[in-house]
């Protein structure tokens, strides 16, 4: 064909044939692209949407899952850690606090946007979660604290709009305890002027009680535990981590048994509270709870936000789910959070310590070749005048150490 044309005429029909050849290539490079992307992602394209979360309450849950390579490497296992800090409120009660609201609603305990407290008995971070979802769905908080916690936690409850009450930390039994005083501020707070019970329409006051509270655990059993299994693809042989309520290792420990029949599960405990004794002996007590013993209240540690020396209803969830427990000092906590700022520029707190150093002890155990998950429940940047002051610890009888080069403080 291109024999019966002018040199000119030849050159635009080729070039003309040219273009084509490279307009189809192109679209065709385009939308297998597109489909590769749509393909990585996993996501159809009616679904794309969901790739934009509706608020904060959409930022929570889906927290990656990280290899820690310093711990991985001197041990030989796999160890992996999920990074719960970076939920928005900065730690995995973010989970418990969306999912008692939500029951609250569902149940008709609360109503959005009428003006209704939600009160809390908590060391902080539980109550930070609690206070930044109020804020979105139009509530208030209220939160009782001990007055020994890390200071820069009851900053940031004030901040996010709560109404902060310190309380002396005594024990469980005493009507003034932290938990025990929110429960009670929230009946007052749902009662009229003459002590009747207000009606579903007038303002009320929820008692979250996350200790006893089960939406606690459904969260974990619902979220955490699907998560760790999607993202291991279920080639987990052991999970570890520390209870405080005890729902996030009863959630996740129930939902991971049931589909890996072989999975190790590990209570990591830090010194003075009982529930390491309950796990191995069935009796709850702590050596720290002798008579003239105790050096702190609550739990003989420095680490907040796991430990505990009573049995909740969320950790009675775990009955028969654990498989043993793991007691780990304060010392090893500290020495730990050091090791890993040092070695991977991982800035952690006391809870995220303890479960990391439980991690590696039970990866000498097991042996090299193993995978392990555990939690980094916070971030240390709200432990930073107790668990991070140098000065607290050293007057607490630990010994700080800027630079911690290896893991032979673990015993």
């Amino acid at each position: 064909m291109l024999d019966s044309l002018s040199d000119r005429s030849k050159h635009i029909a080729l070039g003309a044939a040219v273009g084509v050849f490279f307009t189809l290539s192109t679209t065709a490079i385009v939308f297998a692209t597109r489909e590769k992307i749509a393909r990585l992602i996993s996501l159809p394209k009616a679904d794309q949407g969901s790739l934009i979360c509706d608020g904060v309450a959409g930022l929570i849950g889906n927290t990656p899952m990280m290899r820690i390579k310093s711990l991985s490497e001197a041990t030989g296992c796999e160890i992996l850690a999920k990074a719960e800090f970076l939920n928005p409120g900065g730690s995995t009660k973010d989970r418990v606090a969306l999912s008692m609201i939500n029951t609250a609603e569902r149940e008709h305990i609360l109503t959005p946007g009428n003006g209704s407290t939600i009160f809390e008995g908590t060391v902080g971070s539980t109550g930070i979660s609690l206070a930044m979802m109020a804020k979105a769905r139009g509530y208030n908080a209220w939160v009782v604290m001990p007055d020994d916690v890390a200071q820069e936690k009851s900053q940031l409850l004030e901040k996010l709009g709560a109404h902060v009450e310190k309380v002396r930390p005594v024990s469980i039994v005493d009507k003034n305890q932290f938990v025990n005083l929110a429960k009670r501020r929230a009946q007052e707070f749902g009662k009229n002027d003459d002590g009747a019970e207000g009606s579903a329409s007038q303002k009320t006051g929820f008692f979250a009680d996350q200790f006893e509270n089960l939406a606690n655990f459904e969260a974990h059993f619902t979220t955490t535990g699907p998560e760790i299994y999607r993202q291991t693809q279920g080639t987990v042989d052991a999970i570890v981590m520390g209870a405080g309520t005890g729902g996030t290792l009863a959630g996740v420990a129930k939902y991971l048994k049931a589909l890996l029949p072989d999975l190790r599960t590990y209570l990591a405990d830090p010194q003075g509270s009982g529930l390491f004794n309950k796990v191995k002996y069935n009796i709850m007590y702590s050596p720290t709870e002798k008579e003239g013993k105790r050096k702190r209240h609550q739990v003989d540690t420095v680490v907040e936000g796991v430990g505990i020396n009573r049995l909740t209803r969320n950790f009675a969830l775990s009955e028969g789910f654990i498989d043993d427990a793991i007691r780990v000092t304060d010392q090893e906590a500290i020495d730990m959070a050091r090791y890993l700022v040092h070695k991977e520029g991982l800035f952690i707190g006391s809870s995220s310590a303890v479960n990391c150093v439980a991690a590696v002890r039970i990866a000498r155990e097991l042996g090299p070749g193993h995978t392990i998950v555990t939690l980094l429940c916070d971030s240390g940047q709200r432990h930073l005048t107790k668990f991070w002051n140098d000065e607290y610890l050293v007057k607490q009888g630990l010994t700080v150490n800027d630079v911690v080069e290896d893991l032979d403080f673990i015993v």
